[in-house]
């Protein structure tokens, strides 16, 4: 039986620059929808899992439009609220070489952001769950976006369904009077599975490797230094059975080095370094990681290393692809996992 697996989170509309343009360069914005724990969704969709995402919504149309999207990738919809005034929004010009990419945010008031605990039945949308995901992106919404959160933690810690989040730290984010230090503990305390990048501990817990500084890498991060921060987000969260970091060298906007670390309490798995020399869209990286992490640890269960491949070759693959999602099948990441990096065109 397929597993289905449940996020919570806020999408947006994303309005993108054409091409490499700046903001004060474009005469018009391409329109998608994206959002991190909405990414996920898809990305296990695309693997053949049963997803659905669970979200707030204004009543307009274009929340209709997003919902519609949701729902052309297969992703279940029927327990999103609708309320509120307005979706977030994000704008994104993509960088090159030596220019970062640039994401500016509206998305104060939201609807998602006026969500309270209580508006959400949880226990029936978790009734035939087999795994719950959130970000840290949602707690930093708004007070009631993080009570909200918490309280799916822990009805889905009491149904016995396994809980995973990715730290994912938005220091622009933090507004509402709360700092991530604050208010994550409460919740990362009710998590099986963590997902970090290079620096998410060390901005909300302080725990970082000795003399690392994520923006001198250039592309090179030995796996073994994040050993010790594992082992520190295992003491500090011992529920946790398998904390992952992501690792990603710099070298510059178009060209990373790609990788991760997974550490299961015993041993310390490390994945190949990708060379993504042309990246064509770099965001919702880490959500293709986690999209794909799930989908390892539930059907290649005992074998954390094949599992942490798997996330690491599926989001090598997000960084050829326009948008939030990645739109690829399992056959194609298991064919980069297994060393086919020709970009041969497949007839």
């Amino acid at each position: 039986m397929t597993k289905k697996i449940v996020t919570f989170g806020e999408i947006m509309l994303r309005l993108a620059t054409p091409g490499y343009e700046r903001f004060n360069q474009a005469r018009q914005l391409y329109a998608s929808f994206g959002g991190g724990e909405a990414n996920v969704a898809v990305s296990l969709s695309g693997y053949g899992m049963n997803t659905e995402f669970v979200s707030r919504l204004p009543k307009n149309d274009i929340a209709e439009a997003c919902i519609m999207e949701l729902r052309r990738h297969n992703v279940a919809t029927e327990h999103i609220l609708r309320g509120g005034d307005r979706m977030g929004i994000y704008f994104l010009e993509t960088g090159a070489v030596s220019r970062p990419s640039k994401v500016v945010y509206d998305r104060t008031n939201s609807a998602i952001a006026e969500i309270k605990p209580g508006m959400i039945f949880w226990k029936e949308i978790f009734k035939d769950a087999d795994w719950f995901h959130w970000t840290g992106i949602t707690p930093a919404l708004s007070q009631g976006a993080a009570d909200a959160c918490l309280e799916a933690i822990r009805v889905a810690n009491e149904m016995g369904i396994p809980v995973s989040t990715d730290l994912n730290y938005r220091k622009n984010l933090w507004k509402y009077g709360k700092t991530a230090a604050e208010v994550m503990p409460a919740l990362v305390a009710g998590c099986d599975v963590i997902l970090a990048n290079e620096e998410d501990a060390e901005k909300i817990f302080g725990i970082k490797p000795e003399g690392f500084d994520v923006t001198h890498t250039g592309g090179e991060i030995n796996p073994s230094d994040f050993e010790s921060v594992c082992k520190q987000m295992m003491t500090k969260f011992p529920r946790a059975k398998k904390v992952i970091i992501t690792l990603r060298g710099s070298v510059n906007a178009n060209h990373n080095t790609w990788g991760g670390v997974l550490y299961s309490g015993s041993k310390l798995y490390q994945s190949r370094r990708y060379d993504i020399t042309h990246i064509v869209d770099r965001v919702g990286g880490g959500d293709s990681f986690m999209g794909g992490l799930i989908y390892g640890l539930l059907n290649y269960e005992g074998n954390d290393q094949k599992a942490l491949d798997f996330a690491v070759a599926a989001s090598c693959l997000k960084h050829t692809i326009h948008g939030d999602f990645n739109l690829v099948s399992v056959a194609e990441v298991e064919a980069l996992m297994g060393g086919d990096l020709s970009g041969r065109v497949a007839r």
